[in-house]
């Protein structure tokens, strides 16, 4: 047997400056697409031979220009048709945030546009970020369809793998099923949906029971992308019969699911300490013990926000006496990059930082001494050996703060990204990365993490959210 391995994924910001175009993406093809899926052991287990079709991951992005996705469909359709005859299923992560202009969700039309080639019955397996919207048609043209259950992803290599054996599973059986799909009028970020703290804690344990059930093949909660505005937003509910004879009883299922979920809707929050900007950096400053976090939440890079946004390093300048030594890492400005890079190490600079798109990324002189370049890699879900970027960090002459100005939006989650840009996070008390919620590698030597509900292409209260195209009533922009 064999089965096309292929990969799409973009959370797509429609308040990022930019359209999300070919360049941005990490592209690969054949055997290297099959590599970089990391599901290839699975289907080896199996004896199922692999293929590889198409690699694209730009991460967190604009919305996608319309020529670059149609190239990238393109390319998937034209494998799809070449290998048809002898391929046995399909096994895709797609990211389900995509949103494509003039045309609306990319991860949906790419899933369409395969169905007319394979026909309604060809097994199909997707595995997905939570934060992606769905539909029913959607949804019911997979034959698998399963979300990671935690946030931040820390289980999404688990969960691949976990899509690629089910797909193996039901390849033995030749057995047709296809997901059932329930929408919820419910609404969140992901700063209000981390899986540490409840109520997301009991609904994927109870989902983890539900899989226990020998009729149940999965069970999954997607929260949703609020992050452009368009009808599939909000949370979706998809349960997966591990037999045809199921179908009844996972319709059951998810109907219970969906309860358990819309029953806990007064109970989400957002993760840990959070406070407006001028209280977080009091908070932030006060702090006894190092380091501490301070996340800059509305401009969330890795929700899709550009990263450009001064304001934070603003409030620090405002400051007359600071006493402690603050890292803002990074700011995304490719001018002030270029610029740097052709000065040497421990040379004084002088120079405007912030591309004066709007309040938030107004522009600011700064002057200092560089004291590190590096590259700008990813983290373990856009690609650990991936270089997306260079980054050039000064310190300023006048307040001990050291500023990491980058060409690209990748946010500092992990600490080896640190380390690539040439900084050393024991070096600091404060540090200033562009997230929501804090993630696993930071979270664990932080001495204290803050949200700063600082405004921007990501911001935090739903409410404030002006949404046109959403379904509506939705909880909690709407009493429901």
């Amino acid at each position: 047997m064999r089965v096309m391995t292929g990969f799409f994924t973009t959370e797509s910001n429609e308040n990022y400056p930019e359209l999300c175009r070919l360049n941005h993406y990490d592209l690969s093809f054949g055997d290297e697409c099959v590599e970089k899926c990391k599901v290839k052991k699975v289907f080896d287990n199996y004896s199922i031979e692999t293929i590889g079709s198409v690699y694209a991951n730009a991460a967190g992005a604009g919305v996608i220009e319309k020529e670059s996705f149609l190239y990238i469909e393109h390319c998937f359709l034209d494998c799809i048709r070449t290998h048809l005859h002898e391929l046995d299923g399909l096994w895709l992560h797609l990211h389900g945030a995509s949103y494509v202009e003039e045309i609306g969700s990319g991860d949906h039309h790419l899933l369409k546009e395969i169905r007319k080639i394979t026909g309604p019955y060809f097994p199909i397996a997707v595995v997905c970020d939570p934060h992606g919207n769905l539909t029913q048609e959607y949804v019911e043209s997979c034959t698998i369809l399963r979300s990671y259950r935690e946030s931040p992803h820390t289980d999404a290599s688990q969960t691949k793998k976990k899509v690629a054996q089910l797909l193996c599973e039901l390849l033995i059986q030749r057995e047709h099923v296809h997901a059932v799909y329930r929408k919820l009028p419910l609404i969140l970020g992901g700063e209000q949906s981390v899986s540490t703290d409840e109520p997301v804690r009991t609904i994927n344990r109870f989902m983890d029971e539900m899989e226990s059930d020998s009729r149940i093949l999965s069970a999954s909660w997607h929260v949703g992308y609020l992050r452009h505005d368009c009808p599939e937003a909000g949370c979706g509910i998809v349960v997966v019969p591990r037999k045809n004879k199921d179908f009844a009883y996972a319709c059951q299922k998810a109907d219970e699911l969906a309860s358990f979920v819309w029953d806990k809707r007064h109970e989400f929050h957002y993760t840990g300490l959070t406070a407006e900007p001028e209280e977080a950096l009091k908070l932030a400053l006060r702090h006894e013990g190092r380091p501490v976090f301070l996340t800059d939440s509305g401009d969330n890079t890795t929700s899709g926000a550009p990263g450009i946004n001064t304001y934070m390093l603003r409030q620090l300048l405002l400051l007359e006496h600071l006493e402690k030594h603050v890292l803002v890492a990074n700011i995304t400005d490719e001018s002030a990059y270029k610029q740097l890079a052709e000065q040497q190490l421990g040379e004084p600079v002088s120079f405007d930082l912030g591309i004066d798109k709007d309040l938030h990324s107004k522009s600011v002189h700064l002057e200092g001494t560089i004291v590190s370049k590096g590259q700008m890699r990813g983290n373990m879900w856009s690609g650990r050996e991936k270089v997306w970027g260079h980054v050039v960090s000064v310190r300023l002459h006048h307040l001990p703060i050291t500023v990491a100005i980058s060409t690209c939006n990748n946010s500092m989650t992990e600490l080896a990204q640190f380390e690539h840009a040439g900084l050393n996070v024991d070096d600091y008390d404060v540090i200033v990365v562009k997230q929501g919620y804090l993630f696993p590698q930071l979270k664990e030597i932080a001495s204290a993490s803050i949200m700063s509900l600082t405004d921007g292409a990501t911001p935090q209260n739903t409410k404030k959210i002006n949404f046109k195209r959403i379904l509506r009533p939705m909880f909690p922009i709407d009493e429901i």
